[in-house]
């Protein structure tokens, strides 16, 4: 719904484009005609002289040759924004028509995240009705994190080829289709399959997401309108187990009941997405606005770049499905993917450990067991504290480097967050592990919780900004990379995670993750004095260090 009402607005402004430079497209006109200029409004171009005359007087548009492989006429008029205050360029739209577009993409990867964990809340009450072991049960919530590896590497070309919100909307519907025929699954077998293809159509907002606060966002609004998106997406994990904690349990339905909830939360979100989210990649509204043009002044050679350029949708998926594996080469990204993955294997462990850690330490109930995972909630929303000074800092960042080199920000400030908060993994890790015993209050490894959320979510907004800075035009391929391997792995050691927990116990298992997370510590440390230094030395990072 709002993008055809922004294509019809699109229209609109093309219509009042073509009435502000008539005067200069009359003045050209005559200027090269030799005669005196005409003051009434001119009609459509019918002349060559005059058509080229209206492309050359347009605002934002500019004129260039191409090689037209068909034999069609190799001018073209390529359609850019009339200036930086275009008011159908995304990046000049309100504050609030911003904010609203992050938290209704924050909303979709809420649900899919969500949908990754809310298995884990009935995980008895499934093996029981299949027949099968809490071990192989627990394979839905691996295979839906592989269905999420599997799909990252197609949503970012499809998004570059049709727009954001055509692939949000198609994904969603088919993602609800998934979980519908998930809630249905006669036995384990379809339960897995079906739970592995909402995987991959629910990894859409966890691949273009990304791509949409870029176009929403400038370098500095970045600082406060990733963490806007980060809190809910990383929040699906934790409020999942919460959301599904008392189904099947007692009286309140069957464990299918937490798909049902899952779809009705998709259902929500996609009405909001059809009435509510603007369109907001910016090849495609420039497309729009060509065709506009094309249309009111009757020129064929109106074109936006997206058109101009011979790049097709099977070139772009073959550059996402081989171009991220070339980052295997890179120093930063290893780093920053192993310290992802870790950081997601402890989560999604999590979701099969907290019934050792809690349920059979403290003898609670399996529905308290799954609230207790709000604190890593409350631990998330602490970021927000950051937002103002780390703010301040990249604002001061930007100003120095404007007055000595320009206007840009080195990619390292954005390590902020996660050095504010990257010793509180290993520590939150080694008090849950240690302070979990029945002599010990239940609140301390709850509060160790809070603490590992909020050095969880830092390091995960530190780490994108950081990568989208540091790589620009190749951020989308190094993302996916990223996303694929973290997923994978936390995919493998969420089915291992109930043995590793029963066999090693709960004191060594969280001392082992401890020390894993204690060695990675230095990572944002080591980026933010090293960064600039390896950064000149790699293939595709951007250097802006002089």
């Amino acid at each position: 719904m709002q993008s055809i009402l922004q294509y019809r607005r699109i229209g609109l402004a093309v219509k009042n484009q073509l009435q502000r430079d008539e005067e200069k497209r009359a003045a050209t006109f005559t200027s090269n005609l030799g005669e005196k200029p005409v003051q009434q409004p001119l009609p459509a171009p019918q002349s060559e002289a005059a058509r080229i005359a209206l492309g050359r007087a347009l605002t934002g548009i500019l004129a260039r040759n191409r090689t037209v492989p068909d034999g069609g006429d190799p001018r073209v008029f390529v359609v850019g924004w009339e200036g930086k205050n275009d008011p159908m360029n995304p990046k000049t739209l309100s504050t609030a028509a911003r904010v609203r577009a992050t938290i209704i993409i924050s909303a979709i990867a809420f649900v899919v995240t969500a949908a990754s964990a809310i298995d884990t809340a009935i995980l008895p009450q499934a093996a029981a009705e299949f027949g099968v072991s809490q071990v192989v049960e627990s394979i839905a919530t691996g295979i839906y994190l592989a269905g999420f590896a599997a799909g990252s590497v197609f949503a970012g070309p499809f998004s570059e080829t049709f727009g954001r919100n055509i692939v949000y909307l198609v994904a969603m519907i088919i993602f609800m289709v998934f979980v519908m025929a998930s809630a249905l699954a006669p036995n384990i077998g379809a339960q897995l399959t079906f739970r592995f293809l909402a995987g991959v159509f629910g990894s859409t907002p966890l691949t273009c997401a990304g791509g949409t606060i870029s176009d929403l966002w400038g370098p500095l609004e970045k600082t406060y309108s990733f963490p806007i998106f980060a809190v809910g997406g990383f929040a699906g994990p934790a409020l999942g187990p919460v959301i599904g904690s008392y189904i099947g349990v007692g009286n309140i339905g069957t464990w299918r009941w937490t798909e049902w909830i899952t779809l009705i939360m998709a259902a929500l979100v996609l009405v909001i997405i059809i009435f509510f989210q603007i369109e907001t990649y910016p090849p495609l509204l420039l497309k729009w606005k060509a065709q506009h043009l094309r249309k009111l002044t009757g020129d064929d050679r109106f074109r936006a770049e997206l058109e101009v350029t011979e790049s097709t949708l099977w070139t772009r998926l073959r550059t996402s499905m081989a171009r991220p594996f070339l980052f295997i080469q890179e120093p930063i990204i290893m780093c920053i993917t192993l310290y992802l993955t870790v950081l997601y294997i402890v989560l999604f462990t999590f979701l099969d450990g907290y019934t050792y850690i809690f349920g059979e330490t403290y003898g609670i109930g399996q529905g308290l067991t799954n609230v207790i995972f709000a604190g890593m909630f409350v631990g998330m929303a602490f970021i927000s504290f950051l937002v103002p000074w780390v703010y301040r800092k990249t604002k001061n960042e930007l100003e120095s480097n404007r007055t000595e080199t320009g206007s840009h920000i080195d990619p390292e400030v954005r390590l902020w967050y996660a050095m504010l908060a990257a010793p509180t993994i290993p520590i939150s890790l080694f008090w849950m592990g240690w302070t979990a015993n029945p002599s010990i209050s239940i609140w301390s490894p709850i509060i160790a919780s809070v603490f590992f959320g909020y050095g969880a979510i830092c390091i995960f907004v530190s780490a994108y900004l950081y990568i989208i800075d540091s790589y620009e035009i190749y951020a989308a391929s190094a993302l996916t990379f990223v996303t694929v391997i973290r997923y994978l792995f936390a995919a493998g050691m969420t089915v291992v995670g109930i043995p590793f927990y029963r066999n090693m116990g709960v004191h060594w298992t969280l001392t082992i993750m401890a020390c894993i997370s204690t060695l990675l510590t230095p990572i944002p440390y080591i980026l933010y004095r090293y960064g600039h230094v390896i950064r000149r030395r790699s293939k595709y990072a951007m250097s802006n260090k002089q």
